[in-house]
């Protein structure tokens, strides 16, 4: 089965959709006729974006200003959804720290875990039993080349993708045959305009970036035809393999090495 239609009644829904790959998937499935409910912190950005898509291709935008790593922020946001007919669900916010776990913010760290993990679970769990009962939808989970390996001075970031890696992939296998697609997208260093990135381009060699728009549509393409994962990039695919097949004692030291310095 493919993704349900877009309607005047159902949505697509995109967290951390204020920038970055979140901004492009909005868009992405904008072009493709559905009307969104667009999810990140800043109601500021996420208005404009709004208002663009809804010029731009016609469609329903619909804003909701959460901080998902807040339980008490997300709690009615899942309630919402679990109400609401969502044809898909893009879990894409989440965030990094690089850096020795004992030198950072801790309060921080707990808050990454909340938003890269718990968050994740929560919102699935909020639109899976509609799906089901509808025999479709799409739900997209964005998890990270970093989650196939432990990588020292990444530590929070890449454990809790690996709970998003192995949970999106779980999922699928237990849906299969009910007409719910579940797609990973595991990327690596995807160019934004997010201005953190300046420096750190500076570090990573400018043919290993892929662009988020590329990322988007490749994505979208790719829930629609259920596959199981996307890893966009030569770095990502790269991680990919030896995070699957390389031994961890030496994996874990070489990606360490290159996340010290990123911290740096």
């Amino acid at each position: 089965m493919s993704l349900p239609v877009p309607t005047a009644d159902n949505r697509a829904v995109v967290t951390g959709a204020s920038s970055g790959i979140g901004t492009a998937l909005a868009e992405e499935l904008a072009s493709r006729g559905y009307s969104l409910i667009l999810v990140a912190r800043r109601g500021d950005l996420l208005a404009e974006l709004a208002q663009r898509l809804t010029d731009r291709y016609g469609i329903v935008a619909e804003v909701r200003a959460v901080d998902l790593s807040d339980r008490d922020q997300r709690a009615p946001l899942a309630e919402e959804l679990a109400a609401r007919d969502i044809a898909i669900l893009c879990n894409n916010a989440g965030v990094a720290t690089f850096g020795p776990l004992s030198k950072l913010d801790l309060g921080y760290e707990r808050d990454i875990m909340e938003l890269n993990a718990v968050a994740v679970h929560d919102l699935t769990l909020a639109v899976l039993p509609g799906m089901l009962e509808r025999r479709a939808g799409g739900i997209l989970i964005t998890g990270s080349a970093a989650g196939n390996m432990p990588i020292p001075h990444n530590t929070t970031y890449s454990a809790s993708k690996a709970f998003v890696n192995t949970f999106s992939e779980s999922l699928r296998g237990e849906l299969k045959g009910t007409g719910v697609h579940v797609t990973l997208l595991a990327p690596g260093p995807v160019r934004t305009d997010n201005p953190d990135q300046e420096e750190m381009g500076n570090k990573i060699p400018e043919f290993i970036w892929v662009t988020a728009a590329h990322t988007a549509k490749i994505t979208i393409d790719a829930l629609a035809r259920n596959k199981m994962r996307v890893v966009p990039g030569l770095i990502s695919k790269g991680m990919s393999l030896a995070g699957q097949f390389g031994p961890r004692s030496i994996t874990s030291v070489v990606a360490g090495a290159a996340y010290k310095k990123l911290g740096e």
